[in-house]
Order: C-alpha cells, then structure tokens, then sequence
C-alpha cells in the first residue's frame, strides 16, 4: 500500500542549523528531508514537504493536504502553544496527525510544556532532535496501516 505523507513544519524551522543549534541541531531542514525522503521511498510512501512562518499558511496547507495525503506529521515550532486556529484546522481536516518537536519541549521553558495541537493529534514524538522527524513518521506509518 502507497501511503502520501505530508511533512508540514512551522515558523523558524527554516533557520534549523544556524538557529540555537545547541538546542535544534545542526542539521538544516534540507538535509533532514531528504533523509527522511530516503527512509520514505524504502518503504513505499511519499513525502512532500512544506514550511511557513505564517499561522494562515500552515492551516491552508493542512486544508490542502485534505485533498491527498494519508496523514501528516508536523512541527508545528512556536504555533504548539499559541493557535487554536491551527488546532482547529487538525481537527477539522479528518488526517491522522503527529505531532514532532526536535527538542524536549516539557524540559524547557514553562510557556512550551502545553500544547493546544496534542489532543487532536494521533501521537507526540519530542526530544529525539533530526530522529524525531522519523519515529513520528515511522509511528504514522504504523497507525495508518493499522486502521485501514
């Protein structure tokens, strides 16, 4: 079964290897695509990959994701803890989503440890750095098989 997977990351993750690399790597967003290209493509599934800073970007692109993909896993970066209107467009698009942080957000600042994205999303997956990315793919993978 071919499964479409978005890779949806929010603002500043296009900054990942020059951003705080003490706390986000030194990865770039590029390079962690396509590896996790390369892991997709091995086990027969697509991945395409978007990133915005805007709030409104993010949410048409979950709308659009509505239209072809099997799931999502998303960074959602500093719009965890802010926007409802993002949680209400995961809510609302009927995808399986996970939700992935590359630093341990409850080990951070007290504003990071609440997520209005968790409750609606089928997992979290946070701490793990670029190797988040993919367990929460990998786990996505496994909840859509299971379900189908």
């Amino acid at each position: 079964m071919s499964l479409s997977i978005m890779i949806l990351n929010g603002p500043n993750l296009n900054l990942l290897g020059t951003r705080e690399p003490d706390i986000y790597g030194h990865d770039t967003l590029a390079a962690i695509a396509r590896d996790l290209d390369t892991h997709a493509a091995s086990v027969d599934v697509e991945l395409r990959h978007f990133q915005a800073n805007g709030e409104g970007q993010l949410i048409d692109a979950i709308q659009d994701a509505m239209q072809w993909a099997d799931g999502v896993v998303f960074n959602p970066g500093g719009y965890t803890h802010t926007s409802v209107a993002i949680r209400d467009a995961v809510a609302g698009s009927g995808l399986p989503v996970v939700e992935a942080h590359l630093s341990n957000v409850h080990a951070r600042e007290p504003f990071r440890h609440t997520s209005l994205l968790s409750a609606v999303c089928v997992g979290v997956v946070g701490g793990f750095g670029r190797d988040s990315y993919f367990m929460a793919l990998d786990g996505l993978i496994k909840h859509i098989q299971s379900a189908s």
